[in-house]
């Protein structure tokens, strides 16, 4: 009998455990040593972007520093800056599930948070050279994409590029969004992109304004690459009130946050 009560006592508790050792079910994680080694490792947190693949270029890099403006006395650098947003957009993005290709790479940097970020030379396109020419710098990063999206399944698959634009020498700007002629797809996503934006400025910056627009511009990186695309421009670099959205690394991150949640909003409505 004593047995017996034992043995309902035993069954009893495992059955009052099971649900706590569901809940204790180990988080879904992933690891992209390009993040440095602080942040190499994370969490997924939701599948709201699984099926979706990205391919995520920042701008300039290897040989091509970008545009260069003058901050205290340092000089910042449109490829580390567009490199370091891409680096957190990617993040934002594999914790929503989704599968990210880095086409621009330097795997000395990872996400960095000062204000300054020192330039180097070690990018690459996935492990090649980059190549000093434009054309065939462009060239390069296009047949890297269309190779990776021949073997790619995801029904969507979306290309970002990231600039820091100066071509308005010291005029402020805003964030601008560029789409193919003619791509309905990079279009909805870029408009998807600025209305985050400008709401997101509304809610945390009000009497901002925002003026960023969309439009059409026959770039060749969005002429020639397969995946519908979008080019951001994310403001001056040369501009000392945009250079605050860039050397703030919480801006940094935020714009990767806001711009990962455009394109959430742009997957959902597919």
């Amino acid at each position: 009998m004593a047995v017996k009560k034992l043995l309902v006592a035993v069954l009893s508790l495992i059955v009052f455990l099971l649900p706590l050792s569901a809940q204790k079910k180990k988080q879904a994680s992933g690891k992209e040593p390009l993040f440095g080694k602080a942040l190499a490792s994370y969490p997924i947190n939701s599948r709201e972007l699984s099926g979706a693949c990205f391919y995520l270029v920042g701008g300039h890099g290897g040989p091509d520093p970008g545009a260069i403006g003058t901050y205290q006395g340092h000089k910042l650098h449109e490829d580390e800056y567009a490199y370091d947003i891409v680096l957190r957009l990617g993040r934002e993005l594999l914790m929503r599930g989704a599968k990210v290709h880095f086409i621009i790479q330097d795997k000395k940097d990872g996400i960095r948070n000062e204000a300054v970020l020192k330039n180097s030379k070690r990018e690459t396109c996935m492990g090649k050279e980059i190549p000093l020419d434009q054309v065939a710098r462009l060239r390069q990063r296009s047949q890297k994409i269309d190779q990776l999206s021949a073997k790619d399944k995801s029904n969507y698959k979306r290309a970002i590029f990231v600039h820091i634009d100066s071509r308005s020498k010291g005029k402020q700007t805003d964030v601008y969004f560029y789409h193919a002629p003619g791509s309905k797809q990079g279009k909805r996503l870029a408009n998807r992109m600025k209305n985050t934006l400008q709401r997101k400025y509304k809610q945390h910056q009000p009497g901002r304004g925002f003026n960023g627009t969309v439009s059409e511009r026959n770039l060749y990186v969005l002429r020639n690459t397969q995946p519908a695309g979008v080019y951001l421009e994310l403001g001056n670099i040369r501009n000392s009130r945009d250079q605050q959205r860039l050397v703030l690394e919480n801006n940094r991150q935020a714009l990767a946050k806001w711009i990962a949640e455009a394109i959430v909003a742009d997957y959902k409505g597919k």
